[in-house]
């Protein structure tokens, strides 16, 4: 459902590009765009590009790709997804000083407002590709960027993209992979009043949670970033009834790995510490290399300035590395407080950030 505000079906969710990126910011976090519910922001967004000559313009669903053709030696892809988490009693927005509030501020409203002020310009240094798209926050099959992977990859085409997840307005390289496993044990069930005749399962996890806790994670140095590995248990179930003896456990662990490992060897390396173990892999998403030793990555994170750092956690760069298109983490939202109650961004990153990205291609 949305909320008594102007997000109110029926009213006017137009978007005004030539407002300052702050009342941009705003006017974006004010249309409640939940996954799975994107149409009213993505129709915004849609109208608005349409009018401006120098692009063309293709939607894929709730997906929305803007392009030039210029005929520049260079494409860059710039990207960023327009829903949020479920909103927290969040909306409307509110400005207190230099801080904007509201669902989506951080991840990623901001970014996705110097989007639309960057898609102003007609005659950029190298072409670009901007890419709204929707349902980042759920499951990754319902990906808005999976989808166009998958059904328009040409329109993706480019020699470099900038995914505008929050960073703090610092360039953060590549992504952590990440997979779930079950570690599992078996027993043999019994009526707990005489459980000498059974074998407990819950009992034999014990063993898991020594391996976890004793593991050392590895803080590889990928093309110069150090990336800082973790091995978790992240749920544990077990047990029949009251009265019963157990005869399964199951242990789930995360498992976040560098960009030096593809998914296989992941795999490989949850196998080895969980020998003794039956173990069954339920997801995973493979990681991606910093790609900062690209030309036009170096003469980005010169541009843009700061130390670039790993970026701890998956995001969709990983879905451009995938596609050959190396590709950084930057945008002006905080991550530390994206998905909370109080999430919020600051005005002068989003300001700063406008500035540091129109620099770059003009």
């Amino acid at each position: 459902m949305r909320s008594d505000t102007d997000t109110d079906k029926g009213t006017d969710m137009s978007l005004d590009l030539s407002a300052d990126v702050r009342a941009l910011t705003a006017r974006l976090v004010d249309i409640e765009s939940v996954s799975g519910d994107e149409k009213a922001i993505v129709d915004a967004i849609e109208e608005a590009l349409r009018p401006l000559g120098h692009l063309s313009v293709d939607r894929d669903g709730e997906a929305l790709v803007a392009r030039t053709a210029l005929g520049r030696a260079e494409r860059v892809v710039i990207a960023g997804h327009v829903d949020t988490v479920p909103v927290a009693g969040n909306l409307p927005s509110r400005v207190e000083g230099d801080l904007i509030y509201g669902c989506g501020t951080s991840d990623m409203k901001c970014a996705v407002a110097v989007m639309l002020k960057l898609c102003l310009l007609e005659a950029p240094n190298r072409d670009l590709t901007f890419v709204f798209y929707d349902c980042e926050e759920i499951e990754a099959e319902r990906s808005g960027l999976l989808r166009l992977t998958r059904n328009h990859p040409d329109w993706l085409a480019g020699d470099f993209a900038v995914l505008m997840e929050p960073t703090h307005g610092l360039i953060e390289g590549g992504c952590q992979g990440t997979l779930r496993a079950e570690i599992v044990t078996h027993g043999v069930r019994a009526h707990s009043a005489r459980s000498w005749q059974g074998a407990n399962a819950v009992h034999a996890a014990a063993p898991i949670l020594d391996l976890l806790n004793a593991y050392e994670p590895r803080r590889p140095v990928v093309e110069g970033l150090e990336y800082r590995e973790g091995l978790n248990a992240v749920g544990i179930r077990g047990g029949v009834a009251g009265n019963v003896i157990p005869d399964e456990c199951v242990v789930t662990v995360n498992y976040r790995f560098a960009p030096d490992l593809s998914v296989d060897q992941a795999k490989d390396h949850v196998r080895d510490v969980f020998a003794d173990f039956e173990v069954r892999f339920t997801d995973a998403a493979p990681a991606a290399r910093p790609g900062l030793t690209h030309p036009v990555a170096a003469r980005f994170a010169e541009a843009v300035g700061g130390v670039p750092r790993a970026k701890y956690g998956w995001t969709d760069v990983a879905r451009f590395s995938e596609l050959g298109i190396p590709a950084v983490n930057y945008g002006p939202g905080d991550p530390n407080v994206a998905h909370r109650r109080d999430e919020h961004a600051e005005l002068s990153k989003i300001v700063e950030c406008e500035r540091r990205m129109t620099a770059w291609l003009s």
